[in-house]
């Protein structure tokens, strides 16, 4: 049975729009307080959400739904805000490239969870990834100094994302893409909304910042969610690898960061780890319609 390469594209066009948010953040940090756009972020994802939702005929959400959804919003608030502080002190890439620390938690984790079986290739794949990660920090600055709480924050951030993922891939073909986009977004904006309080409203011109985040932070979860729904999330974490090169241009075009040889070097082997995970997974077979 061949595999089907929509989920494929479908997560990896979703880990593009997520490097969009992560620079429109980071353009953010420069000007107002981490949990502040934090719960900016959220605030304009969950009307953008809620519009989706409200126009697919508002599908409801059940009293069994509400508890995995609610685990969810909290590690989402979590990875954004721990991975928010990181990328306003360290530069785009180089952020992200630690962040690849995720996808090699999620096989074991998926397994634990889920029950999903580990398979070889694709841990293969992940040790493969790895080390195009290796080659990709050589060069870089030490992490001294102010670095320091930044790295811990990427480090902690890459947990709590990897079980935000399983949670993501347990709820999706059940839950459906409209859903989990809504409660990834209203969730963590209630959990933030104290860190608003007494807080001037941001200047008019940081606005269109805050309605891309939103945007690029919905079009990512939900092309993310319809993916999960099919594919295992083993498989799909690998894909994480490619938001190094978009990161990396995004942080040269946007805050000029410079793009060290080894980057592109790691991004090549990387490539080659997920091209290898997607050829592991040739019997993926097509899970229940995906709800709406």
């Amino acid at each position: 049975m061949s595999r089907p390469i929509l989920p494929y594209l479908q997560a990896a066009a979703g880990i593009g729009a997520l490097c969009a948010l992560d620079a429109s953040i980071k353009h953010l940090t420069f000007d107002y307080p981490i949990f502040f756009v934090t719960f900016g972020r959220y605030v304009t994802g969950a009307a953008i959400a809620t519009l989706v939702w409200w126009r697919q005929s508002a599908p409801r959400f059940t009293t069994g739904m509400m508890r995995a959804h609610v685990v969810r919003g909290i590690l989402i608030a979590l990875t954004a805000t721990l991975f928010f502080f990181a990328i306003h002190t360290l530069p785009l890439a180089e952020a992200i490239t630690l962040s690849f620390t995720a996808p090699l938690m999620i096989p074991p984790m998926a397994h634990v969870l889920l029950g999903e079986r580990m398979k070889g290739p694709v841990l293969g794949a992940g040790l493969l990834g790895f080390v195009g990660v290796a080659i990709t920090v050589q060069g870089a600055p030490s992490f001294a100094g102010d670095r320091l709480p930044a790295l811990a924050a990427v480090l902690a951030a890459s947990v709590t994302y990897a079980l935000s993922a399983i949670a993501m891939r347990a709820r999706a073909a059940a839950d459906g893409s409209t859903r989990l986009t809504l409660s990834g977004t209203v969730i963590p904006m209630i959990l933030l909304s104290p860190f608003a309080v007494g807080h001037a409203v941001p200047a008019v011109a940081s606005w269109p910042w805050f309605v891309a985040a939103g945007v690029f932070g919905n079009v990512g979860i939900q092309l993310l969610a319809r993916a999960y729904a099919r594919v295992e999330v083993q498989v799909l974490g690998i894909l994480e690898f490619t938001a190094l090169p978009w990161a990396a241009l995004l942080g040269w075009l946007l805050f000029g960061e410079a793009v060290r040889l080894q980057v592109w070097a790691g991004a090549a082997i990387i490539l080659g780890a997920c091209l290898w995970a997607a050829r592991a997974d040739r019997r993926v077979a097509e899970t229940a319609p995906l709800a709406p």
